[in-house]
């Protein structure tokens, strides 16, 4: 156990997930659904929200039916009002919540000289204020309490690298990242027994591009190497019993981070070369805005998106995090082993 782990769990011994109360926000589809029905599974209960009601109300029943705790309650987290709603209904039907998962997002794919202040402001109030308002709305929660707590915000590898086309939903994730970090270290400078988690994933399979605001004459998808959102939800549900600072999905956003941090320039260049053709399906017409979930709710009960590419089954980084200690020794076994052949063959 490193000194990051140790000091978090000292400040934060998290309940386990059969015991706790999990808020989860933009529940109605994609990582939302995939992590409350995981989590609806392993005994927790769950205070779900989104816009899309008729979502909601589907999947709480499916939960209910199955005998699971679950309540819903439609909001938009753009709107400060509305997330005080969901803290209410959780606080009225469970008592408390444990774990709060910062999950609701929209996206707009478009260049940044093109795309309208109106749809950036909008973008921002889910996105940026969305996650704000779930933060602090956690936090005094767990301070009321006096009991530790956890706090999970949904961050991308577009937070940690910016990227064409998707502009603006990068730069919103680039303010979730540093609104997280700066909280965080307040927290932590004060002892709050609050425990915040990071969730970088890499690209994702669900309906992320279907709903997605989009400025392109073709369809938005993601290509390449595409990972599950239950790679995603593995990643939430762990955050929300054993405190982590950052929890990478997919090694193609840990690759990115560390590429921009060491080599800047070059991953400008590589990243300008192949980022327009793994963006879009040049086979498909783009929808049209009306058919985005920017203003309002996009459909719901959809857990995969229509992405193309190569789609992995698992994230071996989110694996790597559950067992740091094996994964060193792992490493620290690869680097021996190597080092002796190395000599051997010298």
């Amino acid at each position: 156990m490193n000194q990051e782990e140790l000091g978090a769990k000292q400040t934060a011994k998290l309940k386990q997930l059969k015991d706790q109360v999990i808020v989860i926000t933009g529940a109605s589809s994609g990582i939302g659904l995939v992590t409350a029905r995981m989590a609806a599974a392993k005994g927790a209960k769950l205070v779900l929200a989104a816009r899309n009601e008729a979502a909601l109300k589907e999947l709480t029943e499916e939960l209910q039916q199955a005998g699971h705790e679950a309540v819903y309650v439609r909001a938009d987290v753009g709107m400060e009002d509305d997330v005080n709603m969901i803290a209410q209904t959780a606080l009225k039907s469970f008592g408390c919540f444990d774990t709060w998962v910062n999950n609701a997002g929209v996206a707009i794919y478009g260049n940044a000289m093109d795309v309208s202040y109106q749809d950036m402001k909008r973008l921002f109030a889910t996105n940026y204020w969305g996650v704000v308002y779930g933060s602090r709305t956690a936090v005094n929660h767990y301070r009321d309490r006096g009991v530790p707590g956890a706090l999970i915000n949904m961050g991308s590898v577009f937070g940690d690298r910016g990227t064409p086309i998707q502009s603006i939903y990068a730069t919103s994730k680039f303010a979730i990242h540093g609104w997280t970090e700066s909280l965080r270290m307040e927290l932590e400078k004060e002892k709050a027994s609050v425990s915040i988690t990071l969730i970088h994933p890499g690209m994702i399979d669900t309906p992320y591009n279907e709903h997605a605001r989009s400025y392109l004459e073709y369809q938005p998808v993601h290509k390449g190497m595409i990972y599950p959102p239950e790679a995603v939800a593995e990643a939430i549900l762990y955050a929300a019993s054993h405190p982590k600072r950052d929890i990478y999905v997919g090694s193609q956003a840990k690759m990115f981070q560390l590429l921009g941090a060491n080599f800047p320039r070059l991953t400008d260049k590589l990243w300008e070369g192949i980022s327009l053709r793994t963006q879009y399906d040049e086979k498909r017409k783009s929808n049209s805005p009306e058919e985005s979930n920017l203003y309002h709710a996009g459909y719901g009960m959809h857990e995969r998106g229509t992405n193309l590419g190569w789609k992995r089954k698992r994230s071996i980084f989110v694996k790597a995090a559950k067992h740091p200690v094996l994964t060193r020794i792992i490493v620290t076994g690869i680097s021996v082993w190597a080092v002796l052949k190395m000599k051997r063959n010298s």
